[in-house]
């Protein structure tokens, strides 16, 4: 498909300066010499050819000279724009070293400083004054075949809240790793920012902020900027998949319940979060030995991620004969105000199927106490929320506690895994949402799980690619989850990890798509016939960003 591609914009034209300024076709000075006779580069390039080996090298080099995560982020964003093949190469033969600079936590410092650190626009960004336009807009991006679209409108960046425009970093970073672990071809990638203003006031004074600095666009004006665009989309890329990412909590689970059955769209934060969840769950089971109906969870956090892993939870135990309201009332939740219950006249109507009949608790701790939950889930943004106390108490009540502190960035973890594994004298199942580094207690070495979405999202939108999917529903995470479980070794439980290590990220992907490939089929989801060989053609489908020769020997 690579070569396919790069040959198509050939022959519609590229070459000289254009060929060098495109970067999904720029090689630099890996050029053949009859490339640039051809192509018109002879003297745009410096005379010696490198190989892509030597490139690697050489942005190796550069790259690790840098004295921070911002300074190492601002480099290969500039590498991104300028040759993607080697960004990507880079990115892939590197994985554990960069995905921590080209997503969280690093990305969460690069949009708190979007404006700042401005290079060069990538993606579309459509603002409410462009209400009328939004057809017109996406016709002006450049490929036509998008397949994965990531939007936000930055209203709830990770756990650092409204960053406004300078959310784009997040679209960005969520489609380099729909093609670094999934390969997703970036030219079927398109991040977008639908600039709805901020309430940001550090932001809306800022002469350097990149949005409309103006307070947030709400209500029947905004409801119809959204249709605008999901409409159009629809129209000018009928094959894509529309991902929600970081909207604020009220809009997100709103568009997510609008739009999820007349749109091919899910909500990461929602569905992406709780499938990569659920399959942690899982695979602690593998250590626990027993099953999921055997656990009670307590959340910190009722938002969009909390809420979307008890509902993928509540599937995982009605699967296992549980009704749903049994299943329910396995899952509690404690928000900013305390514990989830009945007798509350303040919940929003997301909580209500989660509060349940129980004397209101108004700390964590002390639900810890009462609720005696075998696990425990960080979904708050709010850092070192799981104190000594929490954490002792969990290892108190449990001999195998399970710990999750899953709020991004590394900054906003509920425990870090040193807390976890010390204060449970080891015995901690912990997982976080951002990587902590390895821990050595008493000898033993243990290997934080990092329950980072790039387990699930991308091997779920390859199956949607892959089997040219109308929806993607709940089922489709389910079937991610327990994939991405069943992936687990005897030696990642060895070393206390409950995921894949992440060099093996391209090949968990794959796996994953599959089922979801077949839930789309299975569903009368798609107009396409199954083909054979499921994972051949999924297989088939993947980038791989191997410089090739545009001008083939004769």
């Amino acid at each position: 498909m690579s070569f396919d591609l790069h040959m198509q914009l050939y022959l519609n034209g590229k070459r000289g300066v254009d060929l060098l300024h495109d970067p999904i076709l720029n090689k630099g000075t890996a050029f053949t010499e009859r490339e640039r006779d051809a192509l018109g580069l002879r003297g745009l390039v410096p005379t010696r050819m490198s190989t892509q080996e030597q490139q690697v090298t050489r942005v190796l080099e550069n790259l690790r000279r840098k004295t921070s995560d911002i300074e190492k982020y601002i480099f290969l964003v500039s590498l991104q724009d300028r040759q993607e093949n080697l960004f990507y190469r880079v990115v892939m033969d590197n994985l554990d070293e960069m995905m921590p600079i080209i997503y969280t936590p690093t990305v969460g410092q690069g949009c708190i400083e979007f404006g700042h650190i401005f290079r060069r626009p990538r993606g579309l960004y459509i603002s409410f004054k462009d209400r009328g336009r939004i057809r017109e807009i996406l016709g002006n991006w450049p490929y036509h075949d998008v397949r994965i679209l990531v939007v936000t409108d930055g209203e709830r960046i990770l756990g650092l809240g409204d960053l406004g425009a300078n959310g784009m970093g997040i679209p960005v970073g969520k489609l380099s790793l729909y093609t670094a672990c999934a390969g997703i071809h970036p030219a079927q990638c398109l991040p977008v920012m639908l600039d709805c203003g901020t309430n940001n006031e550090t932001l809306l004074s800022d002469p350097l902020y990149i949005g409309i600095p103006e307070r947030r666009l709400r209500g029947e004006a905004y409801d119809e900027l959204v249709e605008e665009f999901v409409t159009a989309v629809q129209e000018i890329f009928p094959k894509a998949c529309i991902q929600l990412e970081d909207f604020g909590n009220t809009n997100a689970f709103r568009l997510l319940h609008k739009y999820k059955d007349r749109a091919c769209t899910f909500d990461d934060d929602i569905q992406g979060t709780a499938g990569v969840t659920l399959a942690g769950l899982y695979s602690a089971l593998g250590i626990t030995g027993n099953r999921l109906s055997d656990h009670k969870f307590l959340f910190l956090g009722a938002g969009e991620a909390g809420i979307g892993i008890g509902d993928l939870i509540v599937t995982g135990l009605t699967e296992e004969g549980m009704s749903e309201a049994d299943a329910r009332r396995k899952c509690w939740f404690v928000d900013s105000k305390g514990l989830v219950v009945k007798s509350r006249t303040d919940l929003v109507h997301h909580k209500l199927p989660y509060a349940h009949d129980h004397a209101f608790l108004a700390d964590f701790l002390q639900a810890v106490e009462t609720i005696r939950p075998t696990a425990i889930i960080g979904v708050s943004g709010m850092p070192r929320t799981f104190t000594r106390p929490v954490v002792e108490a969990m290892a108190r009540l449990n001999p195998l506690p399970i710990i999750f502190a899953l709020s991004n960035p590394t900054s906003k973890s509920e425990c870090t895994a040193e807390e976890a594994y010390a204060w449970t004298d080891g015995r901690a199942i912990f997982a976080s949402g951002s990587p902590f580094p390895p821990v050595t207690h008493k000898g033993k070495t243990l290997v934080p799980g990092q329950g980072n979405n790039a387990y699930i999202f991308p091997g779920v939108g390859l199956g949607v690619i892959a089997s040219e999917a109308t929806r993607v529903t709940n089922e489709m995470f389910f079937v991610a989850a327990k994939t991405l479980a069943s992936l687990v070794t005897a030696e990642d439980y060895a070393k206390g990890r409950i995921f894949p290590g992440l060099e093996r990220i391209r090949e968990v992907s794959a796996a994953i798509a599959v089922p979801v490939a077949e839930v789309a089929f299975r569903r009368g989801l798609t107009k396409m016939n199954r083909p054979a060989d499921l994972l051949k053609h999924v297989k088939a489908q993947m980038y791989d960003p191997t410089h090739v020769e545009y001008i083939p020997s004769r």
